[in-house]
């Protein structure tokens, strides 16, 4: 992905809402598959980490893109920003 690609997805990001949350138990299974759901709907999610986690934002953006097939695209504090094509229902054109 290049970086003029990211920078519009990092533009789109800014007007979504956050909807995956990190909590004390960590990146459960739980979390992933919840995760992967809303790759496949959304396409480009925005993730954050809750006080008292035991992981920081940057670790849990690289567990849950390995784990999905996603592509990290921002991290600023304790929020984040993830992007995955979906397999069925592609919505977002990134040129």
């Amino acid at each position: 992905m290049t970086g003029k690609q990211r920078a519009r997805l990092r533009a789109m990001a800014n007007t979504i809402e956050t909807i995956l949350y990190v909590g004390k138990e960590g990146v459960t299974d739980a979390t992933v598959k919840e995760c992967y759901d809303a790759l496949e709907a959304r396409e480009l999610i925005k993730g954050c980490v809750q006080q008292g986690a035991p992981i920081t934002a940057r670790e849990a953006l690289t567990v849950l893109c390995e784990k999905t097939g996603a592509e990290p695209i921002q991290q600023i504090g304790r929020r984040f920003v993830m992007y995955r094509q979906s397999r069925e229902n592609p919505r977002i054109v990134i040129e």
